[in-house]
């Protein structure tokens, strides 16, 4: 059995087209947290696969996805999220990209 990592990814792509596809599946891997940002909880096959579609996805001369590892999920301990500026909200409405 794999362990599962939490990892932060976050991605500038610069075709509106790309951008949506790639929002799309970093949606289907992990929570939305801002914008261009996901938290994702993954096992090593997971991350292949989200890395591979993800490379069908992105020009790789023009756009960026990070992954930060953020260690084992099993080790994380409870998420806090402290922000400065605006109030972080939980995102669970739908984001549409225009």
């Amino acid at each position: 059995m794999s362990s599962r990592r939490n990892y932060i990814v976050t991605y500038d792509i610069r075709d509106p087209k790309r951008l949506r596809k790639v929002f799309q599946t970093c949606r289907d891997f992990g929570q939305h947290l801002q914008f261009s940002v996901f938290e994702c909880d993954l096992t090593d096959t997971e991350k292949t696969q989200f890395e591979q579609k993800l490379r069908t996805i992105i020009k790789h001369d023009e756009d960026q996805v990070l992954f930060i590892d953020l260690g084992l999920t099993a080790f994380r301990g409870e998420r806090t999220i402290t922000a400065l500026g605006q109030t972080y909200q939980k995102i669970d409405a739908p984001c549409f990209i225009v």
